[in-house]
């Protein structure tokens, strides 16, 4: 499962801290898969998956970690807690702290996070990064989330949300984070209290409580003031055009068909913008597919690993559906 991960503080030359964990055994010319998570939550988005890929046998090095103002790491306030700041984190610890070729892997603002890496950091994604994987994820039109809700009702919650969401993450201190499995905060009442919420908004019919409780406690370990400048900074994503620079690369693009957040509308744009993408549809699932399908999730991954190892990269543009 996640046996043998380190988990740890990691000083990056942008002058953050970022909790990372890192686990499995490198190979030469193996690639290295980074996993970034989403808005409000850490590294712990990814316990399952992870856990999936090893019991499928996967041995690749893969690194998680928590971006800056979330789960264990340093948090830069308002000022800093943007998307592209994100992205410069990410590609300080990939050139300082990671060797060989990669794959990269982003839930939700970590998919946007990947995509303002290639916005900012091109040469870097040339000459380093060998398949991407989007999960529930945008590249644009995030300004409003309507939640699925069409109409003047629709218009109502998206201005409701952009006050709602900070003032949830806000109520009470920002909750220590000490492991980087799922009971690694403990279980606190506030947790309890969200739970509900959390169920109908990013999650798809019948959901694990556990799985539930999980997110709800990740919101809280996250620095109120740094998750409502991110959200700010998801109003203003705008990146579909960086997608370019990924183009012939093995690329996945996931998305449940419940998704209130990021609607597979969003899915398809991203995918549109790389022809060779494997666009991959969930039916029942909502945003935290990460929880609710791990097990496809991991399989497309270790796609993305193995084709990132193939002699030749052969892409395949096509739509499914999952199971």
């Amino acid at each position: 499962m996640t046996t043998n991960e380190t988990v740890g503080p990691l000083g990056l030359s942008t002058g953050i801290s970022l909790r990372v964990a890192r686990s499995g055994t490198a190979r030469p010319g193996e690639p290295t898969l980074v996993l970034a998570h989403g808005w409000s939550q850490d590294l712990r988005t990814w316990d399952r998956v992870l856990g999936d890929l090893r019991r499928a046998g996967v041995t690749a090095p893969v690194l998680r970690y928590d971006h800056r103002g979330h789960g264990g790491s340093e948090s830069p306030g308002r000022g800093g807690a943007t998307i592209g700041r994100a992205a410069d984190d990410l590609a300080a610890m990939l050139t300082d702290h990671v060797e060989g070729p990669v794959v990269l892997a982003g839930h939700s603002m970590g998919g946007m996070t990947l995509m303002a890496l290639a916005e900012r950091h091109p040469d870097l994604v040339r000459a380093r990064v060998r398949g991407a994987g989007f999960v529930a994820t945008a590249s644009d039109d995030m300004a409003e989330m309507r939640l699925g809700i069409p109409g003047r009702r629709g218009a109502f919650v998206a201005r409701g949300e952009r006050v709602i969401m900070p003032f949830l993450a806000s109520v009470g201190d920002r909750a220590p984070v000490h492991r980087a499995d799922p009971e690694g905060s403990g279980l606190h009442s506030r947790a309890v209290a969200l739970a509900p919420l959390v169920r109908g908004l990013v999650f798809g019919r019948h959901p694990r409580r556990a799985d539930v409780l999980s997110v709800a406690e990740q919101t809280f370990a996250a620095d109120p003031v740094a998750v409502a400048a991110f959200r700010a900074s998801i109003g203003e994503h705008q990146r579909t055009s960086s997608l370019a620079a990924l183009r012939g690369l093995p690329t996945v693009v996931l998305v449940g068909t419940r998704d209130r957040l990021c609607p597979p509308d969003h899915a398809r744009t991203i995918a549109a913008s790389l022809p060779d993408a494997e666009i991959v549809v969930l039916p029942g699932a909502g945003h935290m597919i990460t929880f609710e399908r791990s097990q496809e999730v991991a399989a497309h991954l270790q796609g993305l690993l193995e084709a990132a190892t193939a002699p030749e990269l052969v892409p395949t543009s096509r739509e499914v559906s999952g199971v």
